[in-house]
């Protein structure tokens, strides 16, 4: 399959099953919010390197968590009882955003978090679609995670930790509220050994379409999570 050229006049996507071999579906456009929100609502999301064009991807097989099968060790089970970290919701997005575009990755030659990337998603933000989860040691901030929210589907962007096990915290909190909101998926995006740990799986494109599918509301609700989410399941079982 070619590449698609996105139209600077619309941010209608091709639809995601014409990918090429690699799940690159299209280069171009811009990272305003009316066109990352219909990226996600198609099963998209940008994924580019600083010295590249924008790239669009939708990958084939899917990795995907679906909160329920969030797996908790016992170690985990300890440290969420004992209170290790303190975790808030929508507090500091921008802190968490620019710890996951600091944080050094072994794995990875940089940051895919350019500075129009950061400033898009801290726009999402303000609209009330991107959302964080932030993991606090004291005063600092420690762990944390963000994506946005459609219906009941998370689309998971990025996480960083600075200390042992504080965005694994951070998730476990997110899973167990997305379960008590009735959130359906977790789009991961792409595999690692980390989010397999997890309990993340891949499933075929086709199947992650569904959800999408059932889940475009591009007005979304706007609720602040700090709200509605609780910080207290390992504490008060």
């Amino acid at each position: 399959m070619p590449i698609f050229q996105l139209e600077e006049d619309s941010v209608l996507f091709p639809p995601a099953r014409m990918t090429d071999e690699s799940g690159i579906l299209a280069v171009g456009g811009d990272l305003t919010p009316r066109r990352i929100i219909e990226a996600y609502a198609s099963g998209v999301f940008p994924w580019f390197n600083p010295e590249d064009p924008l790239l669009w991807w939708s990958p084939d097989p899917r990795c995907v968590l679906f909160p329920e099968n969030i797996y908790v060790s016992k170690s985990m089970r300890q440290l969420l009882r004992r209170n290790t970290f303190k975790v808030t919701f929508d507090q500091d997005f921008a802190g968490v955003i620019s710890a996951c575009k600091e944080i050094y990755r072994p794995d990875q030659g940089g940051t895919w978090i350019t500075d129009e990337m950061e400033d898009a998603y801290n726009q999402l933000h303000k609209i009330g679609f991107m959302h964080s989860v932030e993991v606090w040691e004291g005063d600092e901030l420690v762990g944390g995670l963000y994506g946005g929210a459609m219906q009941k589907a998370f689309f998971g962007e990025s996480m960083f930790s600075k200390r042992s096990n504080a965005s694994k915290y951070g998730f476990i909190m997110l899973c167990q509220n997305l379960i008590e909101q009735q959130y359906e998926i977790i789009d991961c995006q792409m595999h690692t050994p980390h989010l397999e740990s997890l309990g993340a799986e891949e499933i075929p494109r086709d199947a992650f379409l569904l959800y999408t599918n059932r889940n475009q509301q591009r007005e979304f609700d706007r609720q602040n999570w700090n709200e509605i989410f609780r910080t207290d399941f390992y504490t008060n079982p």
